[in-house]
């Protein structure tokens, strides 16, 4: 089972290959290394198109630390880049943060807004994707949050059509009162019926535009990112169902931090492990054998910095092979190799031992 010879190739080639793509999500349960597998993507991305953006939509973001370069609300080049673009956004800022405060139009349409629960957190990602059609880019990664927040993310647009919906509603119930009290209290033109239906029309239209885009296969794929425990193979399941439901395409699943059985491991606790995720790792295959699931290996450091990011990508476009292969001479000289220097260390440490002991 966990040779999966006859399931997809175990890489991103099929994301880099699709030309049509315009939105990839990446997300999964937090701590999985989202971040890192997303900077990643949009550096393989940046090879083989014209201009690349990538979004960080997580209140704790960590992009700033994956490509040790300070990013804002506004795209920044990547150093060492010339087409690959970060920011970092959040999906929940207040209105009173925004140009203009809470006065008029904006005002308003907060305090309409409000009346609707999850809406506040809609408009505000609507704006941001309002902002992004503006570019030009040829694609957009977004690092998302952890999954809850993924999900509360992605039904953004079903809740702004539905929000949107009672808000003319209640301007086809109130319209001619609302009218009256601006004439009443000599509001400009700009705060008239008019001009906030105007507003509300044109939000709309960007958001069945985006709704439209998100699921459509050939323009928006979704990265799920996981390691191989229990919590994690739950939360990639209800993830996939849950994009199932809002038709939106997922065809990868990245598993991340894979011990491989390679460097001769003596260490009881490292065996239990492996054994641990092979387990999960056989579930993945038999849960997903049409999806193309990349394993990656856990490394001793982290991957930081524009250099290790790129090292680190070589993984996602050709499947990691353990350096030594169980069974082999190779393997079982490494074996004696490792044992040798282990014994030499213990004899010099009870050689020190009792030089001590002596000297007491």
């Amino acid at each position: 089972m966990s040779s999966c010879q006859d399931s997809p190739e175990g890489t991103v080639q099929n994301i880099l290959g699709q030309e049509s793509l315009k939105w990839v999500f990446v997300g999964g349960k937090g701590g999985v290394g989202k971040t890192t597998c997303s900077s990643i993507i949009s550096i393989l991305l940046s090879r083989v198109r014209s201009s690349v953006l990538i979004i960080s939509t997580d209140p704790a973001h960590n992009l700033s630390d994956a490509f040790q370069q300070r990013f804002t609300k506004s795209p920044t080049l990547v150093n060492g880049f010339t087409n690959l673009y970060a920011m970092e956004v959040d999906p929940t800022l207040e209105n009173e943060e925004t140009p203009g405060g809470s006065d008029g139009m904006d005002g308003l349409l907060s305090d309409l807004s409000n009346a609707i629960p999850g809406i506040d957190e809609a408009m505000s990602f609507a704006e941001m994707l309002k902002l992004v059609q503006t570019m030009d880019y040829s694609v957009i990664v977004f690092d998302t949050a952890p999954t809850g927040h993924t999900l509360r993310l992605l039904q953004f647009p079903s809740t702004l059509e539905k929000g949107l919906a009672k808000l003319m509603t209640l301007k086809n119930k109130f319209g001619g009162l609302l009218s009256q009290m601006t004439r009443l209290f000599g509001v400009d033109d700009g705060f008239s019926e008019d001009a906030i239906l105007g507003r509300l029309e044109g939000m709309k239209d960007v958001i069945e535009q985006v709704n439209k885009q998100f699921k459509d296969p050939d323009l928006t794929t979704f990265v799920c990112v996981c390691i191989p425990e229990f919590l994690s193979l739950y939360e990639t399941e209800r993830l996939v169902q849950e994009l199932t439901k809002f038709e939106i395409d997922t065809h990868n699943i990245i598993i991340n931090q894979v011990l491989f059985d390679e460097d001769a491991v003596e260490s009881k606790l490292l065996k239990a492990r492996m054994r641990m995720q092979q387990k999960y790792l056989d579930q993945f295959y038999m849960l997903y054998d049409d999806f193309h699931i990349t394993k990656l290996p856990l490394l001793p450091e982290e991957v930081c910095g524009v250099e290790a990011l790129k090292s680190f990508s070589r993984h996602f476009i050709s499947p990691y092979r353990p350096s030594i292969h169980k069974g082999t001479l190779e393997e079982l000289e490494r074996r004696v190799s490792t044992l040798r220097e282990r014994l030499k260390g213990a004899e010099a440490e009870l050689e020190r031992l009792r030089k001590g002991k002596q000297k007491a």
